[in-house]
């Protein structure tokens, strides 16, 4: 069951954009002093600063680098206490991607907190956080390096024709996340993606151009005609 609670974690995470929410760099940060009007809306739940308690969420002194849902006096959701066991470590990517929208990233949360949509006030609020870190200075500022993420694929790669019967036996894993019928139920559907696309962003795991440990895992061990099935399966699975 642990390795299903990971799987499905890391498939978030990797799908964040497929919900048109835009992902910061792993090196971008905003405006801390703007960051500070933004935490008005996390104050309520959390307290950050000396002094600082847990409270209806934990405190969030020293987040950055911290494994998710390690604070020894509080009661995390099971959700976030898997993530944490499965080696999830709140940086700027993770604290990103939870705060865009807690339930796509841990589906059984206990934050009510519906998600923050603008990428800008992301930013800014991960500034004010890194504030109250140990070694602020050590947390990238902006001005991201370029990082190739599209992998690059010998043509008959790309031209590998997949069995979608032989994909269809495989996605049994997929779909413990991924509704086959395409609804949305908090995890985007990947039912009828271009297989090309698919294609492209599991080869992107296995050359680590795509920075998640599980998916990287998983595509490592599919072979080229394997993944080839299951992007054949996906964008011709019936609705």
């Amino acid at each position: 069951m642990r390795g299903r609670g990971t799987l499905r974690l890391a498939l978030c995470l990797a799908l964040i954009p497929a919900l048109g929410i835009k992902a910061l760099s792993a090196t971008e940060i905003g405006n801390a002093e703007n960051g500070s009007a933004v935490w008005a809306d996390c104050s309520g739940c959390h307290e950050i600063g000396p002094g600082a308690e847990n409270a209806t969420g934990p405190k969030l002194n020293g987040v950055f680098g911290r494994r998710a849902a390690s604070l020894p006096d509080f009661n995390y959701s099971k959700s976030l206490t898997r993530a944490g066991r499965d080696g999830v470590v709140w940086t700027l990517e993770t604290l990103d991607a939870y705060i865009a929208n807690p339930r796509t990233f841990a589906s059984g949360t206990r934050m009510s907190y519906p998600g923050l949509g603008d990428a800008d006030k992301r930013a800014d609020l991960l500034a004010f956080l890194r504030d109250f870190s140990d070694r602020p200075r050590d947390i990238p500022e902006a001005a991201p390096t370029a990082r190739r993420d599209v992998p690059e694929l010998a043509p008959e790669i790309l031209a590998l024709k997949g069995d979608p019967e032989f994909g269809e036996y495989l996605a049994a894993e997929c779909q413990t996340c991924h509704r086959a019928d395409g609804t949305d139920e908090g995890i985007p559907s990947i039912t009828h993606w271009p297989a090309e696309n698919f294609v492209l962003a599991m080869h992107a795991y296995r050359q680590k151009l795509r920075p998640h440990p599980v998916m990287q895992m998983m595509a490592g061990r599919l072979t080229e005609e394997e993944i080839a099935a299951l992007a054949a399966y996906f964008e011709t699975i019936a609705d």
